[in-house]
């Protein structure tokens, strides 16, 4: 029989035994729960007190040539939610073993209601704050999203039902002004709604409103959160333009505050580069209150400006109508850069190239006298027609009256050869190179391809198109003594971090004549077009030399000639004896009127009476006595002028 002593040692020796089983268990959890699952766990635990921030950086800005800023960027909040907070779901849950079935159902059952009273509060908040449909919030906060695929398509388990997994976000608003961004906090905050996480970041903003918006372009989010640009100089430099975002890691407390201690990471955003344009906002905000004036008074489909420097090539105002404000929204119809992507035939416009050219080779000399056949002239048994019944005229004659005949019968002396390498010379049938996409070539047909009334209807025209833009460059070599510049758009890009500044290359003019003194004589005849007797005299300007040419077009529709339907054109520059800027208008289908000396010439000469006084230049000569200009620059039945 054991006496007290040796029972009590036994179980004190159960007790030890049984205790070290625990321990021995203890150590085995230890050592499966830090050794083998540290990774799992620890990757757990960080998601419940870890916090990512995203920094946005932004994107670069556009200036003018002058640092006067064009497109900015406007701080503003960007609104997501985490639908599982709302149910309660990233919250581990702690079920007591001893429940029963009913109790834990019960339980359950009250945690449903409360996530679901929760998800209808926070929709009703977001949609009252906000002015947004309520159903549309209501389905957006589910806890649960489906799985899907690269392709859209929702997944599966192998027992046929759908895949889900936590709904941690949603993006519910984007480009929520500041002020009322931090309202919707400070409310949220007040209604217990933790759920809510407001991000700082940029909307792309656009102060001048509709002022050189189809060149600018514009940039905007998409509801998908992509970045977009559809246009202008937004979508050539997206890539320099464009910013990366920075993040910041970091640990926070129950209450979502960063706390002082603990991981800490950041990775720096990076702003992107800005564009300085080579546009003046004074000079372009003249042009589009001109531009505005004479849509209203023409009405037309569309209308073209351009005024550029010939001696650099560079655009100082581009516009065109109808233009769109990009700060509101937007039809898809809008975003086109018609005066870089559209072509057009360009009429009389064209005929100082190929007359040019008959200088240049000796054929003619601007006193040659050219027999205009009364202004009805058969070629290959078909008619050629001025607008005015011209007998013989001088070469200078035929570029004042913009004799089409005239103008053929040069380019017969030429030759095919000669007149389509001429064009090509000029840039006619080739991209400029602006950072505008798309930007058309033209057509410029080769000999080869050429019938045999080509050579009289391309000279002064018709059957090629051209854009505005080769058209200004063309001009622009005319009024810089031959030299064919590149056009250039963009002065600098900065680096807004480090200051750098980048300017692109150059290349050097090429010159387009033989002879130096063939572009002075040219420029002469062309200056006569403003004078009396010529077909542009509502573009003179009172006490400067204007050079210049007008061009009255029929528009093809549908491969044909649509009655009733022109292009009315005026291209020059001012002064014409050292000229300061070239300028095109151009109009499409104006009403009213059509004929370019008449709808065209005018806007050129409010434009560069007001220009001349900007730049402070001084007249050539003494004002002249005001004359009644009200039938200066009508013509006949033509439409070449």
């Amino acid at each position: 029989m054991l006496s007290t002593n040796d029972s009590i040692r036994i179980r004190m020796r159960l007790t030890a035994l049984f205790l070290a089983f625990i321990g021995v268990g203890i150590g085995i959890w230890l050592y499966f729960i830090q050794i083998v699952r540290h990774d799992e766990l620890l990757e757990k635990a960080r998601k419940q007190y870890t916090a990512v921030k995203k920094i946005r950086g932004k994107r670069g800005e556009i200036f003018d040539r002058n640092g006067n800023l064009l497109v900015s960027n406007e701080p503003c909040l960007t609104i997501t939610c985490d639908p599982a907070i709302i149910a309660n779901l990233d919250s581990p849950v702690q079920e007591d073993p001893k429940m029963s079935p009913e109790k834990r159902a019960e339980k359950q059952a009250r945690a449903r209601a409360k996530a679901e009273q929760n998800r209808r509060k926070t929709a009703y908040f977001i949609s009252k704050q906000l002015d947004l449909d309520y159903r549309e919030i209501y389905e957006k906060l589910n806890p649960y999203r489906k799985l899907r695929d690269r392709d859209g398509k929702v997944l599966y388990d192998a027992g046929g039902r759908e895949r889900v997994d936590l709904n941690r976000y949603v993006v519910i608003a984007r480009n929520v002004p500041l002020l009322k961004g931090r309202k919707i906090r400070e409310l949220a905050k007040k209604n217990k709604i933790n759920s809510l996480f407001f991000t700082d970041t940029y909307k792309r903003s656009y102060p001048k409103g509709k002022m050189l918006s189809n060149v600018l372009g514009l940039s905007k989010i998409t509801a998908d959160g992509r970045e977009e640009s559809p246009l202008g100089i937004e979508r050539f430099y997206n890539q320099l333009m464009r910013s990366s975002d920075g993040k910041k890691i970091y640990e926070r407390g129950r209450d979502g505050r960063q706390l002082n201690y603990g991981l800490h990471q950041e990775t720096h955003e990076r702003d992107g580069q800005n564009i300085y344009l080579t546009i003046d906002e004074v000079l372009q905000s003249i042009l589009e209150e001109e531009l505005d004036a004479a849509y209203a008074k023409y009405t037309p489909k569309a209308l073209y400006a351009i005024i550029a420097d010939p001696k650099t090539g560079e655009i100082l105002a581009i516009s065109q109508r109808p233009n769109f404000n990009p700060n509101e929204k937007l039809n898809s119809d809008d975003l086109r850069t018609r005066i870089a992507s559209d072509p057009l035939e360009p009429g009389s416009i064209i005929k100082p190239f190929t007359v040019g050219r008959a200088l240049d080779d000796g054929v003619v000399t601007e006193d040659t006298i050219i027999d205009c056949e009364h202004g009805n002239w058969f070629y290959m048994n078909k008619p050629l027609r001025d607008s005015h019944p011209y007998d013989k005229l001088t070469v200078a004659g035929v570029i004042q009256k913009s004799s089409n005949i005239g103008t053929a019968k040069i380019a017969l002396m030429l030759g095919k050869d000669v007149v389509y390498d001429t064009f090509r010379k000029f840039g006619f049938g080739e991209r400029t190179g602006l950072p505008l996409r798309p930007e058309t070539r033209g057509l410029v047909p080769p000999p080869r391809r050429w019938d045999g009334l080509s050579i009289t209807r391309f000279p002064i025209g018709y059957g090629i198109t051209v854009s505005p833009v080769q058209m200004v460059r063309a001009y622009c070599a005319l009024a810089d003594n031959g030299n064919l510049r590149s056009l250039r758009l963009v002065d600098r890009i900065e680096n807004p971090e480090t200051g750098e500044v980048y300017r692109p290359e150059v290349p050097p003019p090429k010159q387009m004549f033989k002879n130096p003194d063939t572009c002075r004589k040219l420029v002469s005849m062309m200056t006569m077009v403003t004078e009396k007797g010529g077909t542009a005299t509502r573009a003179k300007i009172d006490g400067y030399p204007v050079a210049g040419k007008t061009g009255t077009s029929r528009k093809v529709v549908n491969g044909h000639y649509a009655p009733g339907k022109y292009f009315g054109s005026f291209v020059g520059f001012v002064p014409a004896d050292d000229p300061k800027f070239v300028m095109l208008v151009t109009m499409d289908e104006p009403k009213g009127a059509y004929y370019g000396g008449t709808v065209s010439a005018p806007v050129f000469r409010r434009v560069a009476e007001q220009a001349l006084k900007y730049y402070n230049i001084p007249p050539r000569t003494e004002p002249e006595n005001k004359t009644d200009n009200k039938t200066a620059g009508k013509t006949g039945k033509g439409v070449s002028r």
